[in-house]
């Protein structure tokens, strides 16, 4: 641009006189505020020329623009007037150079430069004006590279928070699509709260999505959650109604153990309350909580009948100790006449000892074996002498074991025609009394019919 064409600059106010002496006062240009950066005034007299009258002209390169005038000044202080000017455009260059660093996303850099770009057109100032646009054209260029690396940046932070946003999603996807049946529920209640903890999260501290990807994820997000919550309170819905159920058929039993939980007829409630036990294995489970109250309830009802069956067994053996003492006596007193050395005696003392051992009774089931085992070594004791006698004598001797042998079996015939009629009635101690009389009896036909052999 040539000086016809350059618009002159506005002239800056001349100014006032001092009230100190003219001759002693010094005339001066407007003050500006002292830039960061400083041309040197010898430098740039090369890009200025300042006529007698203040006018300032610009060279750039082969142009000559007139910058302006400052009147009643010296050529010196109307030249540093206009460098002043150039060095704030250079200093406002340097500070948003240190800006760039830090804040390249900033629109406002952006607009700032095209100011600076502006005044750098209109060269109003004086100075390296080449100089001054290759910085501007740098700058701009950094400015450029580094919003591009921002953006890269941003671009992948973005893209970081989407993978992580569909990993969560995924991860919810996978959870809501188990099986309810076999859905840990409290494990997979917490693992979804934990992903939408981690989803707020994101959403919170990270870069935002483009607003159609993250409608889409959340779409799909808010999806799976719903369907899990859907299928948790199905599945919770269903366990309450079989529960409800379950409840139901061990209530029934428990009314049904309590109504016979007073009974004193030992025999046939014991096998009442075991086909109960049987029922109860066969029933549906409640919830842990209901089916361990329920199962107490249950084993209550129990215990007062089997309390009270013990209680009336133990005062049975008690009074069976009476006939215990009888039997140890009756034992004690064979014990004397052993070895068996005559067969009559034998028999004799045998038969009695047979019909005391009868007429004393059962004794405590504790001492049932060792009684009965003291027993049949007297029964074996009569054998052996039996069978040494039977090999001595004439073999009429094995038509008397025969006798001995139709007395037991018609004694045995009764004894197991009064255990039916004890295990009809549910008489436990009658059952167990005419167990053990035709075991007894059982245990001498064998070894009166070995004897026999």
């Amino acid at each position: 641009m040539t000086t016809s064409q350059q618009p002159d600059a506005p002239k800056p106010a001349a100014p006032k006189p001092s009230i100190i002496t003219p001759a002693k006062v010094t005339p001066a240009a407007p003050v500006a505020p002292t830039p960061a950066y400083t041309s040197n005034i010898d430098e740039a007299k090369k890009f200025a020329e300042v006529s007698d009258d203040g006018v300032v002209t610009l060279v750039d390169g082969d142009e000559r623009i007139d910058v302006g005038q400052v009147p009643e000044a010296s050529q010196e202080d109307a030249l540093a007037y206009y460098v002043r000017k150039y060095d704030d455009v250079m200093t406002q260059l340097q500070l948003l150079k240190q800006r760039l660093e830090t804040d390249a996303s900033n629109q406002e850099l952006e607009n700032t430069l095209d100011q600076i770009d502006n005044n750098i057109t209109a060269r109003q100032m004086v100075g390296d004006m080449a100089k001054m646009r290759e910085q501007s054209r740098q700058l701009r260029s950094d400015l450029v590279e580094r919003q591009a690396e921002q953006q890269a940046q941003r671009d992948k932070a973005i893209a970081e928070q989407q993978a992580a946003r569909e990993k969560i999603v995924a991860e919810a996807e996978q959870v809501s699509e188990q099986d309810p049946a076999k859905t840990q529920w409290k494990q997979s209640t917490a693992s979804m709260r934990e992903l939408f903890d981690q989803w707020r999260t994101l959403q919170k501290s990270g870069p935002r999505l483009p607003r159609a990807t993250e409608d889409a994820l959340w779409k799909r997000f808010r999806s799976a959650r719903n369907t899990f919550e859907k299928n948790r309170r199905a599945f919770f819905s269903q366990l309450d109604a079989r529960n409800a159920e379950a409840k139901k058929v061990k209530e029934d039993l428990i009314s049904r153990a309590e109504a016979l939980q007073n009974s004193t007829d030992w025999g046939p409630t014991t096998l009442k309350y075991r086909d109960l036990m049987d029922e109860w294995k066969k029933s549906p489970r409640a919830s842990r909580k209901d089916d361990d109250a329920l199962w107490a309830r249950f084993r209550a009802a129990q215990d007062v009948f089997f309390k009270a069956r013990d209680a009336a067994n133990a005062e049975v053996d008690r009074e069976y100790e009476t006939n215990l003492k009888a039997k140890e006596q009756i034992l004690q007193d064979a014990e004397q006449h052993l070895p068996f050395k005559n067969i009559d005696t034998a028999r004799s003392v045998m038969k009695d000892i047979r019909a005391r051992w009868d007429e004393a009774g059962r004794v405590p089931r504790k001492d049932m074996s060792r009684m009965e085992a003291g027993f049949s070594k007297l029964e074996r004791a009569l054998t052996e002498l039996e069978n040494e006698h039977w090999r001595k004598t004439n073999p009429e001797t094995k038509a008397r074991t025969q006798s001995a042998v139709s007395q037991l079996e018609d004694a045995i015939a009764q004894l197991e025609a009064d255990l039916a009629a004890a295990e009809r009635e549910g008489d436990a101690n009658k059952v167990a009394e005419a167990q053990e009389a035709l075991n007894a009896r059982k245990q001498w036909l064998e070894v009166v019919q070995a004897a026999g052999n």
